[in-house]
């Protein structure tokens, strides 16, 4: 069994790319990579509800069984729908 090649230093990511792309990976050793965690967020929006409205919709999606987040999604998609277009 032959030694694996060490991955070569770039001095771009672009160079890296290119690399990566056109290289057989099983040929180079691997063993100092680390597990990268990547976590893509997608922002909240922010809105500010009227605590008396929210509590009306807290009771209207409990008796419709659904979380007050799907009910007040599905109500914005109600009042938005426009069959005119």
């Amino acid at each position: 069994m032959h030694s694996k090649r060490k991955i070569p230093d770039f001095a771009t990511d672009e160079e890296a790319e290119e690399f990566v792309a056109t290289a057989d990976l099983t040929e180079y050793d691997l063993s100092e990579f680390v597990v990268a965690p990547i976590k893509f967020v997608r922002p909240a929006p922010n809105t500010f509800v009227p605590d008396d409205l929210l509590e009306k919709v807290r009771k209207r999606a409990d008796q419709q069984g659904v979380s007050p987040d799907y009910f007040i999604e599905r109500a914005l998609e109600e009042a938005v729908e426009d069959t005119h277009c």
